[in-house]
């Protein structure tokens, strides 16, 4: 059975549906600048509801020396910290902890996915652990934390300017 369909993993009003090419029917955050620039990165559940994130290597993700750029991993791996919490953080959170290692290059043409999965989740924070992959291959192993965040009304402008 489809989880998806269940799932408030639909409800972010900032999520794209790719349409055409290899990620037709993945999803992507757009609310995030950052993220737009330097992606796109996708994510799927998949059948047994783990969230599958995946990108493709391009010439915009490679260092000097024609590999895919550490800080691009880190990236890759904080979305993948979000989307797998997605479906329990209900709203907005904040990246609180990060670890990581770099594990074997990767280069451009490469499809990179990424696993992760939740080892604890509390009432303000949520632990995850995961890997990234090219072909199967463990290219970066991450960690991290997600704290759940109070959504932010601003204040009323005042009428005296």
């Amino acid at each position: 059975m489809n989880q998806l369909a269940k799932s408030p993993f639909l409800d972010q009003v900032d999520l794209h549906i790719g349409t055409e090419g290899e990620f037709a029917g993945w999803r992507s955050f757009r609310g995030d600048a950052f993220e737009t620039s330097n992606g796109p990165f996708w994510h799927r559940m998949e059948d047994d509801g783990r969230i599958r994130c995946a990108f493709r290597v391009k010439k915009k993700h490679l260092n000097g020396a024609k590999n895919v750029y550490g800080g691009c991993f880190m990236s890759f791996a904080d979305y993948c910290l979000f989307a797998t919490a997605s479906p329990i953080l209900k709203g907005p959170g904040v990246t609180l902890s990060f670890a990581c290692e770099f594990l074997d290059a990767a280069r451009e043409g490469e499809r990179i996915e990424g696993l992760a999965e939740i080892t604890r989740a509390g009432n303000s924070i949520i632990f995850l652990r995961g890997m990234l992959t090219s072909a199967e291959r463990p290219v970066f192993s991450f960690s991290g934390s997600i704290k759940r965040v109070a959504r932010k009304v601003p204040p009323p402008a005042s009428a005296g300017g």
